[in-house]
């Protein structure tokens, strides 16, 4: 019998070897795509916090503990080789999916997809109101340096993620106000007796802590300019309690008549014209309502204990619209409104 040719002997036995190899690798691969794909253990969605700074098996832990993988660890930690993707996994807050696979997961922390939650900050609050309500959520990290000035944070709903600096919410607070107030300045009346976009904050946050309800804006910021134009003081009783709290909120009680008369730079009933500085943080509604206010002649109103106000044009009316809001409150079980508008004469 001829002996066979050694090359083909050992040419049969590589390309044996080849198949063999090819069958195995295609076996891996079905077997960790199916692995990688089958279904998580996770029962219901479920937020996650995957720490700063973790690494791969730490990563493991986090997800095997919160019962986002199964008890084989070592499965998520081939899949991240397997997607070639060890070095792109992220911290953060995560919301994993119920039933959601290993390639889902990674996926997930390789793009970053954090929960991204919403903080709002409701208008006419005071610097340092707003400071509080950031510092009392934990959400955040770090400290404010110091109060922003007032009037300059921008009342509106933000997203943000866990963990943001707090200082960098101030930010980004101010940069939407400076934007905003650029784009209302630059669409403003052209004969408001306002000179400065500053100005126009000023008397924003007087109409904003004025306003009852949000329809009313545009009047209220018409009586106040027209009582600019027409050398009158604002005598707007937010004004009052802003200079005796010095920004630290509501006043809690009726306003003294000795405080009416009580002389403070922000006191409209006493001083000229504007106060140095706005008296709370004025939203859009109420920064447009001042840039461009109704057209009216309206100089008085006084609320109408439905949480509106009466408008008036002369200080006739405006003491009927007085006397009827008295006769209301006579009448009523309930406390008179707090807080009444330009009431003295001029």
């Amino acid at each position: 019998m001829r002996a066979r040719n050694p090359f083909v002997i050992v040419g049969n036995a590589i390309i044996t070897i080849v198949l063999l190899a090819m069958i195995g690798v295609g076996a891996v691969y079905y077997y960790g795509k199916q692995i990688i794909e089958a279904a998580g253990p996770l029962r219901e969605d479920k937020i996650v916090n995957i720490p700063a700074r973790a690494g791969m098996t730490d990563i493991a832990d986090v997800l095997q503990r919160e019962g986002v993988i199964d008890s084989n660890r070592w499965a998520f930690i081939g899949a991240v080789f397997a997607l070639k993707a060890r070095s792109e996994l992220k911290p953060g807050e995560y919301a994993f999916q119920k039933n959601a696979s290993l390639r889902d997961v990674i996926g997930t922390m390789v793009e970053g997809k954090v929960v991204q939650h919403a903080l709002t900050i409701p208008e006419g609050l005071t610097s340092e109101q707003i400071v509080a309500r950031l510092t009392d959520n934990d959400i955040f990290a770090g400290s404010v340096r110091e109060i922003p000035r007032e009037g300059t944070l921008l009342p509106e709903t933000y997203k943000f993620t866990r963990g943001m600096p707090r200082e960098q919410i101030i930010q980004r607070m101010q940069q939407a106000q400076r934007h905003l107030l650029a784009e209302v300045w630059e669409h403003r009346m052209l004969d408001l007796p306002l000179k400065t976009p500053e100005q126009l904050v000023i008397l924003a946050s007087i109409v904003e802590k004025e306003t009852g309800k949000s329809e009313e804006r545009s009047r209220v910021a018409s009586v106040f300019i027209n009582r600019l134009k027409n050398k009158m003081r604002l005598q707007s009783d937010p004004t009052i309690i802003y200079g005796l709290t010095g920004g630290k909120g509501r006043l809690g009680r009726p306003i003294l008549k000795s405080e009416i008369e009580q002389p403070t730079p922000y006191n409209t009933y006493v001083i000229d014209g504007l106060p140095p500085g706005p008296i709370a943080n004025p939203g859009r509604a109420s920064l447009e309502a001042v840039a461009n206010p109704a057209r009216t002649k309206d100089l008085y109103f006084v609320a109408d204990g439905a949480g509106g106000h009466l408008f008036s044009e002369s200080y006739d009316q405006h003491q009927k619209n007085l006397a009827r809001l008295r006769l209301l409150e006579k009448n009523s079980a309930t406390d008179p409104p707090a807080e009444n508008p330009p009431a003295a004469k001029p």
